[in-house]
């Protein structure tokens, strides 16, 4: 009777020693505005910031990175939320930031019309090029709501991959910097 109970025992023991916790390796990144922030008191420009498209292959959760034609996928830096949705929101606060306007926002944010101008991208490359560059390539418009066609104004933006551990904190930091330099681009053109 004994030898019954000793066998459930030692099987708990056994679990209990090959089921120990594993640590989650996953790092979780999110894009931040760069434009210093201050109190924004304009009601104007009134603009809507479309989610951008961008190539599908940086349309997942995992970090992407394009070299000599290939694709690595990172299993542990991951996005803390869709990289398009990032953008959309990074851009919105970089020109509300520039134009102290506090009707800038994602468009998914406004509950009416209340925008004039809907801000479209279209990015074609948004990732490091050569060692140490971000390249961000592609194309926005300013689209006015009550019709009217505007033009696509292309864009090719580098910045510097500062040297860092881990890599990953210096490349989002250099995207980072992309989207303040695409921000003050387009608020020229107000």
């Amino acid at each position: 009777m004994k030898s019954y109970l000793l066998l459930p025992g030692l099987l708990l023991l056994t679990c209990c020693s090959v089921l120990t916790p594993v640590k989650d390796a996953d790092v979780n990144h999110i894009l931040d505005p760069l434009v210093p922030d201050r109190t924004l008191t304009n009601s104007s420009p009134a603009m809507a910031i479309n989610r951008p498209s961008i190539p599908s292959y940086l349309d997942r959760q995992q970090v992407v990175t394009r070299s000599g034609g290939q694709l690595m996928i990172s299993s542990v830096d991951l996005w803390g939320e869709p990289l398009d949705a990032a953008i959309a929101r990074v851009t919105a606060s970089n020109l509300s930031r520039l134009t102290d306007s506090t009707n800038i926002q994602p468009v998914e944010h406004f509950v009416t019309l209340e925008y004039t101008t809907l801000l479209e991208i279209r990015i074609a490359r948004f990732e490091p090029d050569v060692p140490n560059q971000m390249i961000f390539e592609g194309t926005w418009k300013l689209q006015p709501v009550k019709g009217g066609e505007t033009s696509n104004h292309f864009f090719r933006i580098r910045t510097y991959i500062a040297p860092s551990s881990p890599p990953i904190a210096a490349r989002v930091n250099a995207m980072n910097m992309a989207l303040e330099h695409l921000a003050r681009q387009i608020a020229n053109h107000f």
